[in-house]
């Protein structure tokens, strides 16, 4: 009996240890997925420009020497701006928002003023934190984009006529 005893504990031995052998075992390990996103903004709806109209020479101030333009600005999610106005810094034009029209045949600088609101009293400039329009970026798709509206001014047409001109350079800073 003791033969049959070790040959069963010997055959219960062999697949015991066959057992062992076909169980696995596992070795990990893991990795990120990565990705950096930069800030970004861009004028994506550009401003027309604004037309003033035309006037007869005079002495007199003018009030209705006044018109806009909308634009539309897109910033990545969550990215607070500024949008700043610049006048053509060749023809006068300064941070503070105004700027002067040159003649197209003579060295006539007419003025204006640019403004951030349809009243003509919040000028509208350059200098980051005293006269620029702040924002927050939506997300670059054209559905949360932020829509300005610019405004400017002249209040006076005693000059040669002429047809007058200036370049407003449109700065996002973000």
């Amino acid at each position: 009996m003791n033969k049959q005893l070790i040959a069963k504990l010997a055959l219960v031995a062999v697949a015991a240890g066959a057992f062992a052998t076909a169980q696995a075992t596992t070795a990990t390990s893991s990795f990120q997925v990565q990705m950096t996103i930069t800030s970004s903004c861009a004028v994506t709806t550009a401003p027309g420009n604004i037309n003033l109209g035309s006037f007869v020479a005079t002495s007199s101030a003018l009030t209705t020497a006044s018109g806009n333009t909308t634009f539309k600005v897109n910033c990545s999610n969550k990215t607070p701006f500024t949008v700043g106005l610049a006048p053509s810094a060749g023809n006068g034009g300064t941070a503070n928002g105004t700027g002067s029209m040159l003649g197209a045949t003579n060295g006539d600088k007419v003025p204006y003023t640019l403004y951030s609101n349809s009243g003509l009293t919040t000028v509208w400039g350059n200098t980051p934190g005293t006269n620029t329009m702040a924002g927050t970026g939506g997300g670059m798709a054209s559905g949360k984009a932020v829509s300005f509206t610019a405004y400017a001014q002249a209040t006076s047409a005693d000059f040669a006529p002429d047809s007058y001109a200036d370049t407003v350079t449109v700065n996002v800073n973000y």
